[in-house]
């Protein structure tokens, strides 16, 4: 392993590693139009890396009459069996999580969904995570800490010298606020700049070695004044 490899990384879900951002707004739209709610697809947008609580709450407050843990069981649902049936991977981050793994370096999944989602992901890839974080499992999501800081330590590693990749502004504020040395992918959403926060439009041609880097402390901006 090289010298400078970070201690763990610490994968994103929803975006980062599976292009289900798709999946959560087509299940939203289904919901909302059910109870004849407005919804647009930039409401989906608006939604993207909360928490499922939050997202529950704001279709209730947009007219869908049901208790908000049915509206977080649809959800999960429609989107469980959407990722079961076809994993949408992306790309660029599926080969970067295979060659983190190959290396031998620890890596966590931290993600807002619940348990259910995260298990039909996991189908696909047993073997590549060594400690799973939940929507379900923390008190406080992101963009709060805690669930990258959950990881860390049931890793049994130190935050600092983790790598975080994230693709939405709770993510990233998530993950930053943690401590990890965070790389921020533009999928869906903007972007905003923050001191030492890598921006990257994709994670093509990064390597193990890219990473070690990061964790070292390179920043990587791709974006530049693009937010």
């Amino acid at each position: 392993m090289h010298a400078t490899s970070p201690a763990a990384v610490l994968w994103d879900m929803d975006g980062t590693l599976i292009d289900s951002e798709p999946y959560w707004i087509a299940a939203e739209t289904e919901l909302a139009h059910r109870f004849g709610a407005p919804w647009t697809h930039e409401d989906g947008l608006s939604l993207v890396g909360n928490p499922l609580p939050v997202s529950a709450q704001v279709l209730r407050d947009r007219g869908v009459d049901l208790p908000l843990d049915d509206i977080t069981a649809f959800l999960l649902a429609r989107v469980s069996d959407a990722v079961r049936a076809h994993v949408p991977w992306q790309e660029d981050a599926k080969r970067l999580l295979e060659a983190t793994v190959a290396a031998g370096i620890p890596c966590a999944l931290v993600t807002m969904s619940y348990t259910r989602l995260a298990d039909a992901f996991l189908a696909a890839v047993p073997d590549a995570f060594a400690v799973v974080v939940t929507g379900d499992r923390v008190a406080r999501g992101k963009p709060d800490p805690e669930a990258y800081l959950t990881a860390a330590r049931e890793l049994g590693v130190d935050i600092t010298r983790c790598v975080a990749v994230e693709d939405s502004p709770a993510g990233v504020g998530s993950a930053w606020s943690s401590g990890a040395k965070t790389v921020g992918v533009r999928r869906l959403v903007p972007l905003e700049p923050r001191a030492g926060l890598s921006r990257v439009r994709s994670l093509e041609g990064w390597s193990v070695e890219t990473l070690s880097e990061v964790a070292g402390g390179r920043v990587v901006d791709d974006l530049g004044d693009e937010v």
